[in-house]
């Protein structure tokens, strides 16, 4: 038979069990983990994690156009009377006055291109070259009129050797599959002087062509702007006037012609020179200052 200290040290192994072993239905269920309701995090913000997204930049389908209500604008005199303070001291055909047009337009569709001879030409160091076959009756006329080269396997040897003593380069209809074959559009593109029928510069009258070459000049637009030597330096304001005029109706006249394919208008007229800053017109002529007349604006400085 147990003895008394036996039985009592029996019970107390049993109430240590107990405690040390408390039920989970005493422990608030909150502090219990559950494997369902667990959340798995990801540090890569994979599956399950949390994305930032990002904000998608805007688009303009049109060029940014800008309220020139506020804008401070200048006549042509004006505008001539500052320029020529940026270039005093230096030749008088070493500076050219250049006209930029800003255009309301959209990014995308047919852009402006042209070609326009000013009443009074800015460059007067044109250069010809026809492509037509070798010693034929086209080759001496072309040379007649002024042409520097003229010819086929010969002008494109010239052209492969790296010798281009031209600035304009006109093909005759008859030579253009000659042209083609010759495979110069690496060397004759980069430098603007490929020809091809959209420039107009492939031609049956290379005649014509050579006198609307003489003096003129060829514009395009880019990022909706068309940009044009307009005068040097030594020209008076009635001839730059006469140039502003001549080169705005001709652009007037191409966006006419674009109107069923895309709608453009002319936003803004700006005036720069070689080393000057851009002076915005406001469309007249003389000056705002009684005291300035034209013929001040004219001469060596």
């Amino acid at each position: 038979m147990a003895s008394a200290t036996q039985c009592l040290a029996s019970l107390a192994r049993l109430s240590l069990t107990s405690a040390a072993r408390p039920s989970t239905a005493s422990i608030p269920r909150f502090l219990v983990p559950s494997v369902g309701t667990s959340q798995a995090r990801y540090a890569s913000g994979g599956a399950g994690g949390f994305r930032k997204r990002e904000k998608k930049k805007k688009v303009y389908k049109a060029f940014r156009s800008y309220d020139l209500t506020d804008l401070e604008q200048y006549s042509l005199c004006d505008a001539i009377r500052y320029l020529r303070a940026y270039e005093v001291g230096r030749p008088p055909t070493s500076v050219k006055y250049a006209l930029a047009l800003k255009l309301k337009t959209v990014k995308s569709g047919p852009v402006v291109r042209n070609r326009i001879r000013l009443p009074h030409p800015v460059k007067t160091d044109t250069r010809i070259a026809v492509v037509c076959p070798d010693d034929s009756p086209l080759a001496a006329e072309a040379r007649q009129l002024g042409a520097v080269v003229a010819g086929e396997e010969s002008l494109f040897a010239s052209i492969r050797e790296g010798n281009v003593p031209f600035n304009r380069l006109i093909c005759h209809t008859d030579s253009e599959p000659a042209l083609k074959k010759a495979n110069l559009g690496k060397i004759l593109g980069p430098k603007g002087l490929m020809p091809s029928i959209k420039t107009k510069t492939i031609t049956a009258n290379v005649r014509g062509l050579m006198r609307e070459l003489v003096g003129a000049d060829e514009y395009r637009e880019r990022g909706g702007v068309l940009r044009l030597a307009i005068g040097q330096l030594g020209f008076t304001p009635e001839m730059l006037g006469e140039n502003v005029k001549a080169f705005m109706g001709q652009v007037k006249s191409d966006v006419s012609s674009l109107e069923e394919q895309v709608d453009k208008k002319i936003e803004e007229v700006v005036i720069s020179s070689t080393n000057g800053p851009g002076f915005s017109l406001n469309g007249t002529f003389n000056s705002t200052d009684n005291k300035i007349q034209p013929a001040h604006l004219e001469g060596p400085m």
